[in-house]
């Protein structure tokens, strides 16, 4: 191999629908330092010896080259060249893998998008109505763009069902105020979403767990836990759920549909993570659709900044409780954001941006896959991971270890509903958040001190 070739050895193939061309070189570059064929030291090849390599004019590269600049992934040595930079150590911030956030889109300048996005709201809308109050639930345009964003999910929606709420926490607490009185319990899987447990707890209500199996809640659990505690509502996030990933195959949810549809009970359906699967089941709401409130929150799968979900109503099912609900503590959504949603769903840029979102989710979700080489994290899909734990460590413990070391995840105990703890025992667990990493390189480092961390013993339980 030449002294040429090898400088480029690393490069791929540009996709056709891999967004601009600089920012796919940025993407080799950071993959094949995550992938170990660029390591720190190493020499990249020239930008013009580069452009020629790739079919690209010089400009391509250097803007390329001023990217991953920014992103830390280069350093400049003046007549040397240009190196791939040594990882730098943020003595101020530990690394987050602990919030499940959507990663940055692959292919996609979101500065431009964003700047083009508000410049078409100011084009299109009123000024003076972005800055005054509205109504809850959205006007009939933000009504229509939900339908559109739920129509891969439940298909043709009459816009009527549809609320546009300022995300989903807002969402599940309007629905849980409305649909149960204090003290009553709303029935979940043994682990649950923290947001709803911590609703829940401010609202007067608890969350109790359902035994589960395999396949997600029992239906006979279901059964046997709305007696006893004359519950009416139930919670499941039945898809790439949080924090398992664990997904409800097609049988159990028309199962668990069968028994809300003869007790008459209310589900809330928390569904952000369907459009990360690459073959999602159809939603509960498919076979109850008179029982489920269906939740989709674009924080979890666009931009959290959006703070935009939507809510499909139960069909026959009037509005005014839940909005009355959602006023309570909430009055509307912010106008602009939520113009800025509507105008991205019907122009087609959040499809795009969320299948930008997607790829790197995917890239992300294989690279954490490779780097812990755990077989059981195989195929999860979506934002996170459920990684089990050593039999020497609890979670607690590997926690505060891993904060120690500048890595923060989360333990399996904030998951936990009320009677959790009475079901079978299983392995410690950790949730790993793979969105908030500001890049590839920076999430396989983190990884890689996680799994080294996991196999040390843990010190508090060596006996001297």
């Amino acid at each position: 191999m030449s002294r040429n070739d090898s400088l480029l050895a690393w490069t791929r193939t540009f996709a056709d629908n891999g967004g601009p061309r600089y920012l796919q070189i940025v993407d080799f570059i950071e993959q094949a330092i995550s992938d170990e064929r660029l390591k720190a030291g190493d020499r990249l090849p020239p930008q013009r010896l580069l452009a020629e390599h790739l079919g690209v004019d010089l400009t391509t590269v250097t803007r390329s080259y001023t990217e991953a600049r920014r992103r830390n992934l280069l350093e400049a040595r003046g007549p040397a060249g240009t190196f791939i930079a040594s990882p730098r150590v943020d003595l101020t911030q530990l690394v987050d893998l602990s919030m499940n956030i959507p990663p940055p889109p692959a292919g996609v300048d979101l500065d431009d998008l964003l700047r083009q996005g508000v410049s078409q709201v100011l084009i299109h809308s009123d000024v003076d109505l972005l800055m005054t109050y509205h109504l809850g639930g959205g006007s009939s345009t933000d009504r229509a763009a939900g339908a559109a964003w739920l129509a891969p999910m439940l298909g043709t929606l009459d816009e009527e069902r549809v609320l546009a709420c300022p995300g989903a926490q807002s969402a599940l607490a309007a629905l849980v105020l409305s649909q149960t009185r204090p003290g009553e319990a709303v029935l979940a899987e043994p682990l649950s979403y923290p947001g709803l447990l911590s609703a829940a707890v401010q609202l007067g209500r608890q969350v109790v767990a359902v035994e589960s199996d395999a396949d997600g809640m029992r239906p006979d659990a279901l059964e046997m836990m709305v007696k006893k505690h004359k519950a009416r509502l139930v919670y499941l996030n039945p898809t790439l759920q949080n924090p398992t990933t664990h997904t409800m195959p097609p049988v159990r949810r028309a199962e668990i549909a069968a028994v809300a549809q003869r007790l008459d009970l209310r589900i809330i359906e928390d569904d952000p993570y369907w459009l990360f699967s690459a073959a999602a089941p159809k939603p509960l709401a498919y076979y109850a659709p008179r029982q489920v409130f269906y939740v989709s929150t674009l924080s979890k799968c666009l931009l959290p900044g959006l703070r935009t979900a939507y809510v499909a109503m139960p069909e026959g099912m009037q509005q005014e409780d839940v909005l009355g609900a959602l006023r309570s503590f909430v009055l509307m959504s912010t106008p602009l954001m939520t113009a800025l949603t509507t105008q991205w769903i019907h122009d087609g840029t959040a499809a795009a941006l969320q299948e930008g979102i997607r790829t790197e989710a995917w890239a992300r979700q294989e690279l954490a896959h490779r780097t812990l080489g755990d077989s059981a994290l195989a195929n999860a899909g979506g934002i996170h991971l459920w990684k089990a734990l050593p039999a020497h460590w609890s979670a607690a413990d590997f926690v505060q270890k891993a904060r120690m070391e500048g890595l923060d995840v989360v333990a399996d105990d904030a998951f936990r509903t009320a009677g959790a703890d009475g079901m079978p025992s299983r392995q410690a667990h950790i949730r790993i958040s793979l969105g908030r990493a500001r890049s590839r390189f920076e999430l396989v480092n983190a990884l890689r001190r996680l799994s080294e961390l996991a196999h040390r013993r843990n010190q508090r339980q060596v006996v001297v």
